[in-house]
Formats: structure tokens, sequence, C-alpha cells
């Protein structure tokens, strides 16, 4: 698709792009509003808007006043603020303490024109939104929510009041919406939702229903607020990944004590060290020193990985054993998090704004609802010499038919109902977009670690070659305790299901990147030297029919550990993340409805063939997170609609790009928030209920619009003829809205 970055990249002069971060848009027609505003505007000449990331990205001449983009924006009631932060400069390996000061000022407040906050793509992200009670829209929602219950009371305590009452309710929030409407008819938006529900307003109070007026604009107006509760939620969280890389590092210069530094101004080729349960500051490659990291946060790999002098590391990893000392290779805005806080907004950017049905339907309803009301009043007068007040008093019916309040009540009222109902059962889903793509997907790419399996290794096989498989687990769980690796928890968990005790150890001693070492037995003369190391640390140790052993466990996807008495292997432990119980039935299940299911893993390609074989699903193992990305990507392109579940921020571009993105149970906020889905229980199969309980949910709304549709339109002919006036125009909009709303409240007792 064309875009932005095609008209920066040209290679012409004098052209630029600016990010600003807007406040206040929280839906397709917000974003649809500003475009059309945006593109109007003399020097602007691409406009990229995007909801999810609240982001509105410019591409415009050279020395384009900052006022051209922020003017357009607060006439159609949002704020914009410059979304990328002037960063703080490098921190170089220098001497003299050049990196103890200088994070205070650099930040220039009299930028003059929109280019000067071209490409600044830093690591951080400003302080999130106010809170949501705080806002504008909360302000309106409550005051006229207020409003209509004080004219209610007043009309049921003074009846001679409802007269005035009403309209002056009705006005609290009606005048802000018509301000808005009017605002988008000028900026090149005439028939916006905000001109729908002034129109309708407006429409029912010449007609006298100013209560019924009054109670659809609130809630309108509380359907708005809770579109921008939802999705300030989910821009916090996202920002939030940046959080998974540390604040300070231990920057080593000159020979001096390691001393701590801002981690965002590390600069390319400075050596930081990285103590035993620190994260990674930065990227880089290990100078000296081994021990085994957790890379789960970004490659998805189940088990610690080995590193040594030479190996590559990834900011925001968890180093487990020894330290590391390690030279910087990417700047904080370029290091694996930033990246992928990158690829989730840009994965957001790159879907269209998802509108409200009846947001798009008012595009043509609205002004076919006024030609059809003004046509009533005049041309029958004009043209045949029929009364005018007669033809006035049918357009006024007209225009009260085409009040959306079956619309506006019973379409939302659906999507609730069936959010309700998935919530009850451990399926949130974040809005009716979401429940609509839901029930067309075609392909769900699941992640293996804690999505398709527990997340928790456990022992598959203990082969003694000396003694029993009891002697064989007390003595590595002597070496073992104390330890918090999945290794330790994997045989401390098996020796206390068989009720074992474990033998006495001493002078235990870790192995960075091997294994551990100590003496293990009862008394002086039992004692041995034992260690647990993996097969590579073991060496020539193994016989070559014990090597075969070990080769055929590895093949099966397990991580095996060799235990050593002296110089002599005594025997194998193997481990392994097993699949869910119901993973099988859960992918069975999607089968059943259509859906294909595939496996997206940064794990080695061994263990993933093991699970996909069991699960008989199709594998992609060794997956970093752009890989996973790809793979979503190319099954769009080949007409796939996608689903996408995973559990850890590993998997959140790939969630962002996805068609639809689910968070399982137990995985991280990250995940849980750039999801469009999350599913708490962590069963498979509650993927196939998410699929079912969609289908249903929008079939239910195809119900409730051919319902109100309907009878509008039986009731448009005979008004139009002068069969039916005003009370039956009534009856024909509150009796669609009792109708619908009757049959949507249907989806909370249904069961996938």
């Amino acid at each position: 698709m064309h875009g932005i970055e095609d008209d920066i990249h040209t290679g012409e002069t004098g052209r630029r792009t600016s990010r600003y971060r807007v406040s206040g848009m929280d839906c397709g027609s917000c974003a649809a509003k500003i475009e059309t505003a945006l593109r109007r505007v003399p020097g602007i000449e691409a406009v990229r808007v995007s909801v999810p990331a609240g982001t509105v990205t410019v591409a415009h001449e050279a020395g384009l006043a900052a006022d051209a983009v922020v003017r357009p924006l607060a006439a159609l009631g949002y704020g914009a603020t410059p979304a990328d932060p002037v960063e703080a400069g490098p921190v170089a390996s220098c001497g003299g303490g050049c990196c103890d000061h200088g994070h205070e000022h650099g930040h220039d407040h009299g930028h003059d024109h929109v280019g000067e906050h071209t490409h600044t793509h830093s690591q951080g992200h400003p302080q999130g939104d106010e809170p949501w009670w705080r806002g504008r829209k909360a302000r309106l929602t409550l005051a006229a929510g207020a409003a209509l219950a004080l004219a209610t009371a007043f009309g049921m305590l003074v009846p001679a009041t409802a007269p005035w009452a009403f309209p002056l309710a009705l006005a609290v929030g009606l005048v802000p919406v018509t301000r808005r409407a009017l605002a988008a008819a000028r900026a090149g938006t005439p028939f916006s939702i905000e001109t729908l529900m002034t129109i309708a307003a407006v429409g029912a109070l010449v007609i006298g229903a100013v209560e019924e007026a009054a109670t659809v604009l609130v809630l309108f107006l509380v359907g708005e607020l809770l579109e921008g509760v939802a999705a300030g939620r989910a821009r916090s969280s996202i920002r939030g990944l940046t959080a998974l890389v540390p604040d300070t590092a231990l920057l080593e210069r000159d020979g001096a004590a390691p001393q701590t530094v801002p981690a965002a101004g590390l600069a390319v080729g400075s050596v930081i060290l990285v103590r035993p349960g620190d994260r990674v500051a930065a990227d880089g490659i290990v100078l000296s020193g081994a021990s085994a990291v957790d890379e789960s946060p970004v490659t998805g790999e189940s088990l610690p990985k080995p590193k040594a002098a030479g190996d590559p590391l990834f900011a925001g990893t968890i180093n487990a054993e020894g330290a590391l000392r390690v030279r910087v290779t990417a700047a904080a805005r370029d290091n694996t998090i930033a990246r992928i806080v990158r690829l989730v907004e840009e994965a957001q950017e790159s879907k269209a704004p998802t509108e409200r049905l009846i947001d798009r339907f008012a595009r043509f309803y609205t002004p076919g609802i006024v030609a059809v009301a003004a046509l009533v009043a005049v041309v029958p007068p004009l043209a045949f010499g029929g009364g005018w007040a007669e033809w006035v008093y049918r357009a006024l019916a007209v225009l009260l038919i085409g009040c959306p309040c079956a619309l506006v009540i019973s379409t939302p009222a659906a999507i609730a109902a069936g959010l309700s109902n998935g919530a009850r059962r451990g399926l949130l889903l974040k809005g009716g977009a979401v429940l609509e793509a839901l029930g067309r997907i075609t392909a769900v790419a699941f992640d293996k670690t804690g999505t398709l399996t527990e997340g928790k290794p456990r022992i598959t096989d203990l082969i003694p070659f000396q003694g029993n498989e009891a002697d064989l687990l007390a003595d590595a769980t002597a070496l073992e305790m104390g330890a918090n690796h999945p290794l330790a928890r994997a045989v401390l968990a098996e020796t206390a299901v068989r009720g074992l005790a474990p033998a006495a150890a001493d002078e235990v001693t870790a192995l960075p990147g091997a294994g551990v070492r100590g003496r293990v037995g009862g008394g002086r003369s039992g004692e041995r030297m034992m260690a647990l190391l993996s097969p590579q640390a073991a060496g020539s140790v193994l016989t070559a029919d014990q090597a075969d052993r070990v080769a055929a466990l590895a093949q099966d996807g397990k991580t095996v550990s060799v235990l050593l008495a002296g110089e002599a292997a005594v025997g194998l432990i193997a481990l392994r993340d097993e699949p869910r119980s119901d993973a099988r039935s859960g992918i069975e299940a999607l089968e059943r409805a259509g859906i294909r299911s595939l496996m997206l893993t940064g794990d080695n390609a061994r263990t993933a063939q093991s699970v996909a074989r069991a699960l008989a699903v199709e594998p992609h193992a060794e997956l970093l997170p752009q890989d996973k990305l790809r793979i979503v990507r190319d099954l769009q392109a080949r007409g796939e609609r996608v689903a996408k579940v995973g559990d850890g921020i590993n998997d959140a571009p790939a969630l962002a790009a996805a068609d639809v993105g689910i968070a399982m149970g137990g995985g991280t906020d990250v995940a849980l928030e750039t999801a469009d889905a999350a599913i708490l229980h962590g069963r498979v199969g509650d993927v196939a209920a998410m699929v079912a309980l969609s289908r249903r949910t929008m079939a239910n709304i195809r119900q409730n619009i051919a319902l109100a549709l309907g009878l509008k339109a039986v009731f448009l002919v005979t008004t139009v003829f002068g069969v039916t006036g005003l009370w039956p125009a009534i009856l024909a909009d509150t009796g669609a809205t009792v109708l619908v709303t009757a049959n949507a409240l249907r989806l909370l007792s249904a069961r996938s």
C-alpha cells in the first residue's frame, strides 16, 4: 500500500514527516474526520491516522507551521502534541563523568515548524493520557445524564415544569454535539455521527418527543465515553513495553569500577556489566563470562540459553547465573525492545480504521432520510397543491422514523450482551469490531510455549545407567536444592510427586553455562563428586550408546541433562514442556469450524516438531518477533483472515498485525493489552468458543438491523401515503427498539 513512508523517502528535497499524539480520538469515525480535515490543509501531502496508537502522521512541505496541524484538530475537539520526545544524548565510554549531566537539557520547546519533529523514534513514550474521569467526554456525559435525571424528577414531582425541563436537559448534551457536527461539516464531513444525532434530536424536539431525544443522546455520549476508556488503557499498556528494559546499566570505562548510568544513553561500543539476576540493558555481544540467559521475553525459547564470549544478547532478557561483560551493539532507540514497540505501532497503523456500523450506514441513511423528509414537506404542496400543514406534519413524522433510536440502542445492546456472555466464561473481547472479525477468520497462528503447552517443563524420562530411577532423582535433587531454573524446578517437583528424600550434598558449585557440581552422599565413605551437566559439557565422558540415547531424546524435542559420578555417566534426565491437556481437542474444534491451525515458536525445531506431531498442527520454529510478523502478513497476502494467539511480548507485533490478536491467560500485560481479545482460563478450546460466540453475536446484530430498518421502512411508506401519523411513527421507533433489545438479550444465556 502506498503510504507516508513512500512519500517521505522519494528523495525529494523540502519534504518532512511529523507524528502527533492525538487525545480524544477513539473510533473509526474520529479517524475519518481527522484524515478528511487534514487532507484539506494546504501543504499537507499525505495523512496516516492510527486509532489504536492514538497518533496522526503527516507528510508535508518543509516550513509548514505547526498550527496548521493543531488548529483543525482543535476545531474538531481533539488535542495534538508531538508524539516523539527528544532523546537524551549518548553515554560514551569516555572518562571524566561525561554522562553525569545533560539529561534535563536539550528539549527545545520553541519549535516553529512541524518538520522539526521528524524521525524521532525514541525508546520511551510520553506519559499516558489524563484519567478518563477527568476528560472532556466524561464531564459532558455526566452533565447530560444529571440534567436528564433532574428533568425526569421535576417532571414527575412538578408536571408543569416538564415542557421546559426536558428541552433544557436536551440542550446540555445537544449543544456540544451540534458544535462538533458543524465543525466536521466545515472540515469536509457533513454527515458524521454527530450530524446524525443532531438531526435525530432536533427532529424529535420538533414533534414533541423531547424525553426520548434526551435519553438517546445520553446513551450516545455514554457509548463514546466507554470507547475512550478502552482506547486509553490499550495505548498506555503498549507504551509500557519499554519498561522491560532497565532504566540503568553498569558502565565500565578506563579500568575503573563499573558506574551506574542511564541505559537510554548507552552508546554503541560501550562495555557494560550484567550481573546474575539483572535484565540486559542493551543489545550487545558477550565479551567475557558464561551464563544462562532467559530469552523468553524476546524469542519465546522455553528454557534459558547458554551464553559465552561472542554470543549475542538481547535487551530485556534476564541473566540467570554468571556475570557477563557485554559490548553494546545498538543504541536504545534501536534495541530489540524498541524495535518491537515500533513493529507494534507500525502493524497497528497498517490496519484500515474500523468504523462503527451505525456510522458507516449513516453515510447514506442520514442524507437519505433528510432528503426524503424535505421532499415530503415541499413537493406535494408545490407540485400538486397539497396543504402545507399536512405535508410538513408528514415530513416531521418521517424525520422521527429516521431517528436512529433503535439502531443506536440495539446494536450496542447485542454487542454488550455478547461481551457479557464471553466475560462470564473468561473470554474478553475488545468491542464489536473484534466480534465481527473473529467470525470471519480462516487460520489461527498459535504460539507454543505457554499457549499450546503448559509453559512449565517437567521430567519425561529418567534413564539410570547405575542404580535405579529413585537413586538418579535423589542425587540430582541434592545438586539442585535451592536453585530456581527450569531444570531444578522440574527435578524438585518430580521428587515431591514421588515422595523421595533427596541425598545430602555440600560444596555445590554452579558451572555457568554448563550445569552444577557438588559432593553427594550420606557418610564420608559414601560421598562422591557428582555433576549434573548438559550433554555438550559432559563431552567425551558419554559412551557411543549413551550418546545415541541423548540424541534420541533430543530428537523428540526434550532437553537432556547428564548425571556424572566422577568421570562416569550414571544416568540421563530429560524434560520437556508438554502440550496442554485440551490442546488437541481445541484444535479439532477449530477444524470443525473450518479453521486451520499453525504453530509459530521461537523454540528449537526439534521441540517444535515434537509438539506439532502430537497436536497435528503446521509448525514454524526458531522465529524472532519479526519472523512471526512476516508469516502473519504472508498469510494475509494469500487471502487468509488470521487470528494470532500468544502470551508473551515476543508475540506483540504479530498480535497487532493479525486480523484478531488473542492473548492467552497467564501472559504478560503487554500481550493482553496489545491483543484484541484475551482468554483468561488458558484453554486452547476457548479460541473455538470465541469464534462461535462471534458468529452468534454477528447473526444477532444482522437480525437487529433487519428488524429496525424493516419496521422503519414499512412505516416510512405508510406515513408518506398518509396511512399513519406521528403516534404510529413513535410506536415504530420504540417498538423496533423493544424488539431488537429483546433479541439481543437472548445472547446472555447462549452457549457455544
